[in-house]
C-alpha cells in the first residue's frame, strides 16, 4: 500500500509538471503569435514563428531521444525547466530595455524550441520508467489532459492578459511556470535509474538462455509514430490558424480568442474523463483512428460558420482529438521498451515537427491567397491521409507477423510460437509486456526498473 500510494503521488506530480511546462511553452508561443499578427497581419508571419519553433526540434529530437535513454531522466527534466525559465525571463527583460520586438520573439522561441527537443523524449522516458504498466493507460489520459489543457489554457491566459495588462507581465509569469514544473519533478524523488541492458535489450548482442526472446517490432513502432506524430502537426498548425481566423479575419479581440480556446480546454478535459469509458468498449487503435478522422471533419465544418462555428466546433474537435491523442500515445509507449522509449518519442517529435514545417508553409500560403477556410481544409486533408495510411498499415501488419512467427523446421517451434501468440491476443501493447522467462514487466526486479521498485 505504501508503494502504491507513493507511486500515485509521483503520478500526480508528473502530471502537474507536464501541465506547467506545456502552459509555459505555449504562453510564450501564443504571446509571440498575437504580437506578430498585430504587427504584420498575415498568417505567414505567425507561420514563420511556428517554423522557428518546429525546425530545431525536428532536427534535434531524434538525437536527444538517445540522450534521454542514456542519462538520468529526472535530472534532464529539471535542467530543461531551469534553462527554459531563464530564457522565458530574458524576453520581457529585452522588451523593457527597448529591444526590437520581432528579433527578441524569434530568438527566445528558437532557444526554447531547442530545449523542448530534449524535453519531449525525456518526459516520455521518465513516465515509462516510473509508472507501472497496469496504470499506464490511465496515466496517459491524465498526462495528455494536463499537457493539452496547458496548451489550450495558454491561449486563454495569453489572450486575456495581453489585452488587459500587456505582454511583459505575462512573460514574467510565464517564467514562473517552468520553476513550478522543476519543483514538482524534484518532489518526485530519485528513481531506480536507467534500465539495465538485459539479454533482450538492444545493442547487447546476447541471446536469452531460457525461454523465447521478445519479438522486436520496429516496423509497428514506426507506423505508430506516423499515427501519433500527425497529431502534433494538427495541433501546431491549428494554433497558427485559429488566431489568424479570429483576430485577423473576423476582427475580434484577443479576449474572444482566449474564450474559444478555453472551450477547447474543456473539450480536452471531457475527453480525458470519457477515455476510461470508451477504452473499456473499444481498442486503442480504433479510438485513435476514428478520433483523428472525426477531428479532421470538424476542422472543415467549424470554419464554415464564423464565430458560432468556432464556439461549437473547437470544443467538439478537442473532445474527439483528445481521445485519439491519448490512445495513440498509449499505443506508442506500450510498443516501445523501456530502454528505447526516449528514442521512439524523439523520433515521433522530430517527424511530427518536420512535417509541421512543410504543412505550415502550405497552409499559410493557401490561407494568405484565399482565407482560413481553405487553410483548415488543407490541414484536415493531410490529417486524413496520415490517419488512414497508419490505420491500414497497422491493421495489415498482423498477418505478416503471424506468418513469420513460428518456423516449422526449427527446434522449439511450440515455444517460439508462444510469444507472438501473446502479442496477438488482444491489447495492442501486450507484446511490449511479453518477455522471456518472467517477462519484461518483471525485468526491473533485478535491474532496478520494475513496477515493484518504482515507488521506493
Amino acid at each position: 500500500m505504501i508503494i502504491g500510494s507513493y507511486s500515485r503521488r509521483n503520478e500526480r506530480l508528473l502530471v502537474s509538471a507536464a501541465f506547467a511546462t506545456a502552459l509555459g511553452n505555449n504562453v510564450q508561443l501564443i504571446v509571440g503569435a498575437l504580437l506578430m499578427i498585430r504587427e504584420q497581419q498575415t498568417m505567414m508571419a505567425v507561420g514563420w514563428l511556428f517554423i522557428a519553433v518546429a525546425g530545431p526540434q525536428a532536427l534535434l529530437s531524434p538525437l536527444f531521444g538517445r540522450v534521454a535513454d542514456r542519462c538520468d531522466r529526472r535530472v534532464l527534466w529539471i535542467g530543461c525547466d531551469a534553462v527554459s525559465a531563464a530564457l522565458a525571463l530574458a524576453l520581457p527583460v529585452w522588451l523593457v530595455c527597448g529591444g526590437a520586438q520581432g528579433p527578441g520573439i524569434y530568438t527566445v522561441n528558437l532557444a526554447l524550441a531547442v530545449v523542448g527537443a530534449l524535453f519531449v523524449p525525456v518526459c516520455a522516458a521518465l513516465v515509462k520508467e516510473r509508472v507501472p504498466a497496469d496504470r499506464l493507460r490511465r496515466f496517459n489520459a491524465r498526462h495528455e489532459m494536463g499537457t493539452q489543457a496547458g496548451m489550450l489554457l495558454s491561449a486563454t491566459v495569453g489572450g486575456l492578459t495581453v489585452q488587459t495588462l500587456g505582454a511583459v507581465p505575462l512573460l514574467v509569469f510565464n517564467a514562473g511556470t517552468f520553476v513550478v514544473s522543476a519543483l514538482c519533478v524534484v518532489a518526485v524523488g530519485r528513481g531506480p535509474g536507467l534500465p539495465s541492458k538485459g539479454p533482450d535489450a538492444p545493442g547487447t548482442g546476447a541471446t536469452p538462455t531460457a525461454g523465447p526472446a521478445v519479438p522486436r517490432r520496429p516496423l509497428r513502432v514506426r507506423r505508430l509514430i506516423l499515427l501519433y506524430a500527425q497529431g502534433s502537426v494538427v495541433v501546431t498548425v491549428f494554433n497558427a490558424l485559429l488566431p489568424t481566423a479570429v483576430i485577423g479575419e473576423l476582427r475580434l479581440g484577443a479576449g474572444v480568442f482566449g474564450v474559444i480556446d478555453a472551450l477547447g480546454c474543456l473539450g480536452f478535459l471531457a475527453a480525458a474523463g470519457a477515455c476510461r469509458i470508451v477504452g473499456r468498449r473499444h481498442p486503442d487503435l480504433r479510438i485513435a483512428v476514428v478520433g483523428f478522422l472525426l477531428s479532421a471533419a470538424l476542422l472543415v465544418l467549424q470554419s464554415q460558420f464564423g464565430i458560432v462555428g468556432y464556439l461549437v466546433g473547437v470544443p467538439l474537435g478537442a473532445f474527439v482529438f483528445g481521445q485519439a491523442r491519448i490512445a495513440s500515445r498509449t499505443l506508442l509507449m506500450e510498443s516501445a521498451d523501456e530502454a528505447t522509449v526516449g528514442r521512439a518519442f524523439g523520433l515521433a517529435n522530430g517527424a511530427g515537427l518536420a512535417a509541421t514545417v512543410g504543412a505550415m508553409f502550405l497552409v499559410a500560403t493557401v490561407t494568405d491567397h484565399s482565407d482560413t477556410r481553405y487553410g483548415f481544409a488543407v490541414l484536415a486533408a493531410g490529417s486524413l491521409l496520415a490517419t488512414v495510411s497508419a490505420g491500414l498499415l497497422l491493421r495489415t501488419s498482423a498477418p505478416g507477423r503471424r506468418k513469420a512467427a513460428a518456423p516449422p523446421d526449427r527446434a522449439g517451434t511450440v515455444a517460439a510460437a508462444v510469444a507472438p501468440a501473446g502479442a496477438r491476443s488482444g491489447h495492442p501493447g501486450d507484446s511490449a509486456r511479453t518477455g522471456s522467462g518472467a517477462g519484461v514487466a518483471l525485468r526491473g526486479a533485478g535491474g532496478g526498473c520494475g513496477v515493484g521498485q518504482r515507488g521506493e
